[in-house]
């Protein structure tokens, strides 16, 4: 993968959530400049590699502005100013929730999924939201609204799917820590594709309310196999 030698984020692009939150506990980096780097790394290396077509990067930078004045104050959460992204199927208000579904295009969330107001509480900021194909059911990501997702490594090949961009933005050093999800291997193929890791809980274990498909109520509920999980970029 080629980036520019002199790009401000290399330094940290690839150093993991728990590194992260303790630079900016020690005050080496605070949270708003740490936010703004990542922010430029995908502004300058996600054009054609196409990992992050949902930017939410007033909303991070105003987060981050938050962060490091609750650090300031000696506050500490897991996550606290760390900058994340998310799979484009988890609702997160005031963004579009889709699928990949082309007539759900300007679906818009009202409200956060149970996992992204528990990452919230953890303190994260997030970045966007990752690229996904048509409802979730690809070993690829590509969708008719947002397009394909390429392999960082290899720009002719796919990053896997369904959690393709959450791989791809994790391989390219777009933030320590993505948000997928999987039943027959949406958080493991494209983990295994773009060479990061990828944790498939077990079956229940973590509460997926409000990841689902766009104009459905919200409701507790399960679906065989399926679960929401981390992924994470393992190199040091």
């Amino acid at each position: 993968m080629t980036e520019p030698s002199s790009h401000p984020a290399k330094h940290w692009a690839y150093r993991s959530a728990g590194e992260l939150a303790q630079s900016l506990q020690k005050k080496q980096i605070s949270a708003l400049e740490l936010t703004d780097q990542f922010i430029a790394r995908i502004e300058v290396l996600d054009g054609d590699l196409n990992a992050v077509p949902v930017r939410d990067f007033a909303r991070a930078r105003e987060t981050a502005r938050e962060a490091d004045a609750a650090l300031a104050r000696g506050e500490r959460r897991p996550l606290l100013g760390v900058p994340v992204t998310v799979k484009e199927s988890y609702n997160i208000a005031g963004l579009p929730t889709t699928w990949g579904i082309p007539a759900f295009k300007d679906f818009i969330a009202q409200e956060d999924a149970l996992a992204v107001m528990r990452l919230k509480a953890a303190g994260v900021v997030i970045l966007g939201k990752t690229n996904v194909p048509l409802v979730l059911g690809d070993w690829q990501s590509y969708n008719d609204i947002y397009g394909t997702t390429c392999n960082p490594w290899d720009r002719t090949r796919t990053p896997g799917g369904s959690s393709g961009g959450s791989s791809a933005a994790l391989a390219a050093g777009f933030g320590p820590l993505s948000f997928g999800s999987d039943i027959g291997g949406s958080l493991r193929v494209p983990a295994h594709f773009c060479g990061v890791c990828a944790h498939k809980p077990t079956h229940g274990l973590v509460a997926s309310r409000g990841h689902l498909p766009p104009g459905l109520p919200a409701l507790p509920g399960a679906v065989d196999l399926a679960v929401i999980g981390p992924m994470a970029d393992v190199r040091q």
